[in-house]
C-alpha cells in the first residue's frame, strides 16, 4: 500500500509519514519546500525511507507524477500567511485541491481515499450563546471597537454580551482569507470526491503543536514567538488583553485522527474537528511555557491586536470522539515535547527575529488607542 502526502516535508505531514512507515506502508511526499518554511531545503526530520518529490500542488504534471501507483492521498499542503495574497490562498488551497481530483478523474486512478487537512479557521469569529437569541454566529468585531480596546464579542442581533460556545461542525462561518480558502477547499474536495465516488474526509485542525514546527515560519505562531522571546529573556507579548481562548492539540493526536480518517468508513463524506476541546487563555499558555523554561517572566499585554483574529476559538470534538478518537496529550506534554525539540536544534540564534515588529510594519498588528 502506498500513501501520497502533499506537504509531507512539513510539520504535520512528516509525522503522518512516520506513522504510515511504521505500519509498513510505502510513503511518497510531494512538497514545494517553500523557502519561508524550509529555507534549508529538505528537513533532516524527513525519513530517508520516504520517496520525496519536489513539486507544487498547483502544477498538473507534479500531481500526475506523484499520484502514480497511490492508494491513499493525505492532502496536507496549504498556503498560510498574514499577507493579503488572496489569490494565492485560493490558488494553492482550492485550485490545487480541484486539480488533485481532476487528475484522478482524467487518469481514472484507483485512489481508495483522500484525507484533506482543513482548519478551525473555517469558523471565523465563532459560535456564541445570547441570553435572548440563543445560539448565534458572531460577526467580525468592528475596527473601532478594537481600537478602543473593547475586545469581547456581542450579539449581532441585539448587541448584548454573549458566551463563547465550543465550535461545532455544522456552523462554518469563515472570516479570514485563509479560513475562507480552507472552507472552499473542503467543499471542493467533498463534492468532487462524491462525484467521482472517491471516499473523502476533511479534518479541521485546531492549533497543532509539538516537535518539528518551523522556527523560521512566522505562521508557526505562539509556540515559536513566545519561546524565542523567553529564551532571550524578553516577556511574551499577548494580544488584546491576553484572555483570548484557544485550543491546542498535540501533533501526535492529529496524526492519530488522520490514521482513523484514512481507515474508518464511518468518517467518509464528513468534516471533523481535531482539537483538545479545552480552552486555554493566551496568558495561561505564556505562564506555563515560562515555567517549563524556568523563567520568571510575566507576559505583557500592551493592547496589540491582530486584524482578522477571532476572540475565542475552541472546538467541540464530540463528532470525532464518537468514532473512538481521543486527544491523549495535554498542554504540558505539548510544551515539553516542543521545547525538547528546540533544545535539539542547538544554537537557535538564527531564528531570533522581531516578528512583532515585522507584523506591525505590515499593518497586520495594530495598537489600540486604549493602551
Amino acid at each position: 500500500m502506498r500513501i501520497l502526502i502533499s506537504g509531507g516535508a512539513g510539520f504535520i505531514g512528516s509525522h503522518i509519514a512516520d506513522r504510515f512507515l511504521r505500519e509498513g506502508w510505502s510513503v511518497r511526499v510531494l512538497d514545494s519546500l517553500q523557502p519561508r518554511v524550509h529555507p534549508e531545503g529538505v528537513p533532516k526530520h524527513l525519513s530517508e525511507e520516504v520517496d520525496f518529490l519536489r513539486g507544487d500542488v498547483t502544477n498538473r504534471l507534479d500531481w500526475e507524477r506523484a499520484l502514480e501507483g497511490v492508494d491513499l492521498v493525505s492532502h496536507q499542503a496549504a498556503y498560510q500567511d498574514y499577507v493579503p495574497d488572496y489569490s494565492q490562498f485560493m490558488a494553492t488551497n482550492v485550485v490545487g485541491t480541484a486539480l488533485l481530483f481532476e487528475v484522478i478523474a482524467a487518469r481514472k486512478l484507483p485512489v481508495r481515499r483522500v484525507v484533506v487537512a482543513s482548519s478551525q479557521a473555517v469558523y471565523g469569529e465563532g459560535q456564541y450563546l445570547c441570553p435572548m437569541h440563543k445560539m448565534v454566529l458572531a460577526f467580525p468585531r468592528e475596527l473601532w471597537d478594537l481600537e478602543k480596546g473593547l475586545w469581547e464579542v456581542t450579539c449581532p442581533r441585539c448587541g448584548m454580551p454573549v458566551t463563547p460556545q465550543l465550535l461545532e461542525e455544522p456552523h462554518p462561518n469563515p472570516l479570514s482569507p485563509y479560513g475562507t480558502s480552507k472552507y472552499a477547499q473542503e467543499i471542493t474536495a467533498l463534492k468532487l470526491a462524491s462525484l467521482l465516488s472517491v471516499p473523502c474526509v476533511a479534518l479541521r485542525y485546531s492549533i497543532t503543536q509539538g516537535p518539528r514546527q518551523s522556527l523560521f515560519n512566522q505562521y508557526s505562531g505562539i509556540a515559536r514567538i513566545f519561546t524565542l522571546r523567553l529564551l532571550q529573556g524578553k516577556p511574551p507579548i499577548a494580544f488584546e488583553d491576553g484572555l483570548l481562548q484557544r485550543d491546542y492539540v498535540h501533533v501526535r493526536d492529529v496524526v492519530e485522527a488522520n490514521w482513523l480518517a484514512s481507515h474508518d468508513n464511518r468518517a467518509v463524506g464528513q468534516a471533523f474537528n481535531v482539537g483538545s476541546g479545552r480552552p486555554t487563555t493566551v496568558l495561561e499558555y505564556a505562564r506555563r511555557l515560562a515555567a517549563k523554561l524556568g523563567r520568571s517572566i510575566e507576559p505583557e499585554t500592551p493592547g496589540i491586536y491582530r486584524l482578522g483574529d477571532a476572540r475565542h476559538s475552541v472546538s467541540s470534538i464530540e463528532r470525532l470522539r464518537s468514532l473512538g478518537w481521543e486527544p491523549r496529550h495535554g498542554l504540558d506534554e505539548i510544551l515539553e515535547d516542543f521545547l525538547a525539540w528546540v533544545s535539539e536544534l542547538g544554537d537557535v540564534q538564527r531564528f531570533f527575529t522581531d516578528a512583532h515588529q515585522q507584523l506591525l510594519n505590515m499593518d497586520v498588528l495594530r495598537m489600540s488607542h486604549a493602551s
